[in-house]
């Protein structure tokens, strides 16, 4: 049998499917205890959509492999941070056509009504000349940016 580590790294994210939940860095932590599989999450965001698809793709998948006994907890602290997603993941990312994220914010942030400053690298021709189009994307963790150089609109996991 397949260790149920191998097959939880195996599932992949519901809103950016070139991820693994493991790329993500949404998945913390796989134990196996008496039969029983506990794998513990952490959604990127408090209120993410997403949650339920994951937690239901993880038990079909240890299911399918063997393990019929399934324990799925969300995990709040300590709080998820695009930092934690993978450099294997934000390769794919870029490949898919998708900014990866930049570091995440240290310390106090500043809120302020306008839409943040920050230099994105356009994901097909690696300019920075690039402008915000839409702070909300396809979904809330992503935004909708334009290549001046390019002409090319893209999406841009926001840093959190």
């Amino acid at each position: 049998m397949v260790s149920a580590r191998a097959v939880v790294e195996e599932v992949t994210d519901p809103e950016l499917p070139m991820l693994t939940l493991g790329d993500l860095g949404v998945l913390r932590e796989v134990s196996e205890k008496d039969g029983r599989v506990t794998v513990s999450i952490t959604p990127t965001y408090t209120g993410c959509p997403a949650m339920d698809t994951m937690r239901d793709d993880l038990v079909h998948a240890l299911s399918r492999a063997g393990y019929l006994d399934v324990e799925v907890r969300t995990v709040l602290h300590p709080a998820w941070s695009s930092d934690w997603i993978t450099e294997a993941g934000r390769r794919k990312l870029a490949e898919a056509g998708i900014a990866p994220p930049g570091e995440a914010p240290r310390g106090p942030v500043r809120l302020t009504l306008r839409p943040p400053a920050g230099r994105v690298a356009c994901p097909r021709c690696g300019s920075v000349d690039t402008v915000l189009i839409s702070g909300f994307g396809p979904t809330a963790c992503k935004a909708l940016r334009r290549c001046r150089a390019c002409q090319e609109p893209f999406e841009h996991v926001k840093e959190i």
